[in-house]
Protein backbone atom coordinates (compact mmCIF):
# COMPACT_ATOMS: atom_id res chain seq x y z
CA UNK A 1 0.00 0.00 0.00
CA UNK A 2 1.42 3.12 -1.15
CA UNK A 3 1.20 6.25 2.03
CA UNK A 4 -0.47 8.88 1.33
CA UNK A 5 1.45 11.87 1.33
CA UNK A 6 1.78 14.91 4.17
CA UNK A 7 -0.43 18.00 3.38
CA UNK A 8 1.38 20.73 2.07
CA UNK A 9 2.96 23.09 4.65
CA UNK A 10 1.09 26.20 4.66
CA UNK A 11 4.22 28.05 3.25
CA UNK A 12 4.44 25.59 0.09
CA UNK A 13 2.92 26.91 -3.34
CA UNK A 14 -0.19 25.17 -4.59
CA UNK A 15 -2.49 25.64 -7.72
CA UNK A 16 -5.65 24.21 -8.63
CA UNK A 17 -7.37 25.22 -12.49
CA UNK A 18 -11.29 24.97 -12.80
CA UNK A 19 -12.53 24.93 -16.14
CA UNK A 20 -16.45 25.86 -16.75
CA UNK A 21 -18.72 26.09 -19.37
CA UNK A 22 -20.63 29.25 -20.54
CA UNK A 23 -23.34 28.45 -18.08
CA UNK A 24 -25.48 30.86 -15.49
CA UNK A 25 -24.53 27.95 -12.95
CA UNK A 26 -20.87 28.45 -13.44
CA UNK A 27 -19.78 31.27 -11.07
CA UNK A 28 -21.82 29.22 -8.32
CA UNK A 29 -19.73 26.11 -9.04
CA UNK A 30 -16.14 28.15 -8.89
CA UNK A 31 -17.56 30.41 -5.80
CA UNK A 32 -18.45 26.71 -4.39
CA UNK A 33 -14.88 25.47 -5.33
CA UNK A 34 -13.07 28.53 -4.46
CA UNK A 35 -14.56 28.34 -0.94
CA UNK A 36 -13.54 24.44 -0.37
CA UNK A 37 -9.71 24.86 -1.39
CA UNK A 38 -9.47 27.81 0.88
CA UNK A 39 -10.59 26.38 3.74
CA UNK A 40 -9.03 23.45 3.15
CA UNK A 41 -5.99 25.21 3.29
CA UNK A 42 -6.36 27.34 6.46
CA UNK A 43 -7.24 30.16 3.96
CA UNK A 44 -10.60 31.32 5.59
CA UNK A 45 -9.48 34.64 5.97
CA UNK A 46 -9.06 35.00 2.65
CA UNK A 47 -12.46 33.04 1.05
CA UNK A 48 -15.32 36.10 1.27
CA UNK A 49 -13.23 38.38 -0.48
CA UNK A 50 -11.53 35.70 -3.04
CA UNK A 51 -15.67 34.88 -3.47
CA UNK A 52 -16.94 38.17 -4.06
CA UNK A 53 -14.48 39.33 -6.50
CA UNK A 54 -13.62 35.66 -8.07
CA UNK A 55 -17.59 35.73 -8.72
CA UNK A 56 -17.66 39.30 -10.25
CA UNK A 57 -14.80 37.73 -12.96
CA UNK A 58 -16.43 34.88 -13.73
CA UNK A 59 -20.03 36.32 -14.24
CA UNK A 60 -18.70 38.47 -16.98
CA UNK A 61 -17.05 35.59 -18.17
CA UNK A 62 -20.36 34.25 -18.70
CA UNK A 63 -22.03 36.88 -19.77
CA UNK A 64 -19.48 38.63 -22.34
CA UNK A 65 -17.39 35.27 -24.01
CA UNK A 66 -18.56 33.28 -26.15
CA UNK A 67 -16.83 30.17 -24.83
CA UNK A 68 -15.96 28.21 -21.98
CA UNK A 69 -13.64 30.17 -19.48
CA UNK A 70 -11.30 28.68 -16.81
CA UNK A 71 -9.93 30.12 -13.34
CA UNK A 72 -7.17 29.39 -12.02
CA UNK A 73 -6.20 29.90 -7.83
CA UNK A 74 -2.55 29.83 -7.18
CA UNK A 75 -1.29 30.16 -3.47
CA UNK A 76 2.53 31.67 -3.27
CA UNK A 77 3.11 32.64 -0.03
CA UNK A 78 1.79 34.96 1.23
CA UNK A 79 -0.03 35.91 -1.67
CA UNK A 80 -3.65 34.11 -3.57
CA UNK A 81 -3.64 35.21 -7.01
CA UNK A 82 -7.03 34.25 -8.74
CA UNK A 83 -6.76 34.40 -12.47
CA UNK A 84 -10.15 33.89 -14.89
CA UNK A 85 -9.68 33.62 -18.53
CA UNK A 86 -11.86 33.54 -21.16
CA UNK A 87 -12.24 33.98 -25.08
CA UNK A 88 -13.58 37.31 -25.40
CA UNK A 89 -10.34 39.38 -26.11
CA UNK A 90 -11.47 42.37 -25.23
CA UNK A 91 -10.34 43.60 -21.44
CA UNK A 92 -13.03 45.50 -19.03
CA UNK A 93 -12.94 49.17 -18.78
CA UNK A 94 -13.26 50.15 -15.44
CA UNK A 95 -16.52 52.88 -15.02
CA UNK A 96 -17.15 54.99 -12.27
CA UNK A 97 -20.18 53.09 -10.00
CA UNK A 98 -23.52 54.54 -11.24
CA UNK A 99 -27.28 54.11 -10.16
CA UNK A 100 -28.45 54.62 -13.58
CA UNK A 101 -25.83 51.72 -15.14
CA UNK A 102 -26.92 47.96 -14.85
CA UNK A 103 -23.60 46.51 -14.42
CA UNK A 104 -20.13 48.08 -15.02
CA UNK A 105 -19.40 47.64 -10.96
CA UNK A 106 -17.26 44.88 -11.31
CA UNK A 107 -13.96 46.14 -12.02
CA UNK A 108 -14.89 48.96 -9.18
CA UNK A 109 -15.21 46.27 -6.65
CA UNK A 110 -12.12 44.91 -7.72
CA UNK A 111 -10.19 47.96 -7.12
CA UNK A 112 -11.38 48.75 -3.56
CA UNK A 113 -10.97 45.11 -2.38
CA UNK A 114 -8.23 43.27 -4.37
CA UNK A 115 -4.79 44.10 -3.05
CA UNK A 116 -3.46 44.20 -6.89
CA UNK A 117 -5.01 43.69 -9.96
CA UNK A 118 -4.78 43.48 -13.79
CA UNK A 119 -5.53 41.83 -16.79
CA UNK A 120 -3.98 40.87 -20.23
CA UNK A 121 -4.88 40.10 -23.31
CA UNK A 122 -3.88 36.53 -24.71
CA UNK A 123 -2.53 36.23 -28.34
CA UNK A 124 -3.16 33.46 -30.94
CA UNK A 125 -2.79 29.93 -29.57
CA UNK A 126 -2.31 27.14 -31.52
CA UNK A 127 -5.48 26.28 -32.49
CA UNK A 128 -6.97 29.86 -33.29
CA UNK A 129 -8.56 31.03 -29.60
CA UNK A 130 -7.57 34.36 -28.33
CA UNK A 131 -9.20 35.75 -25.21
CA UNK A 132 -8.12 37.66 -21.94
CA UNK A 133 -6.94 36.57 -18.37
CA UNK A 134 -8.09 38.83 -15.14
CA UNK A 135 -6.52 38.70 -12.16
CA UNK A 136 -6.13 39.84 -8.48
CA UNK A 137 -4.24 39.29 -5.59
CA UNK A 138 -4.89 38.97 -1.84
CA UNK A 139 -2.34 38.87 0.84
CA UNK A 140 -2.91 36.64 3.91
CA UNK A 141 -2.28 38.93 7.05
CA UNK A 142 -2.50 36.62 9.55
CA UNK A 143 -0.09 33.74 11.73
CA UNK A 144 -0.08 30.38 9.45
CA UNK A 145 -3.19 28.23 10.73
CA UNK A 146 -2.81 25.41 12.85
CA UNK A 147 -2.29 22.49 10.51
CA UNK A 148 -5.27 20.51 9.47
CA UNK A 149 -5.67 16.42 9.14
CA UNK A 150 -6.08 15.62 5.14
CA UNK A 151 -8.84 13.60 4.32
CA UNK A 152 -8.47 11.28 1.58
CA UNK A 153 -11.02 11.53 -1.30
Amino acid sequence: MTPFPPPLLFTESWEYELRFPRDPRGPGIVRATLRAVLTAHGLRELVERAALLTSELTTNSVRYSGNCASVRLLWMHPVLRVSVSDTNPELPEPLKPSTELDGGRGLFILDVLADRWGGCAMGEEPFGLAGKTVWFELAWGGPPPTPMTALAA
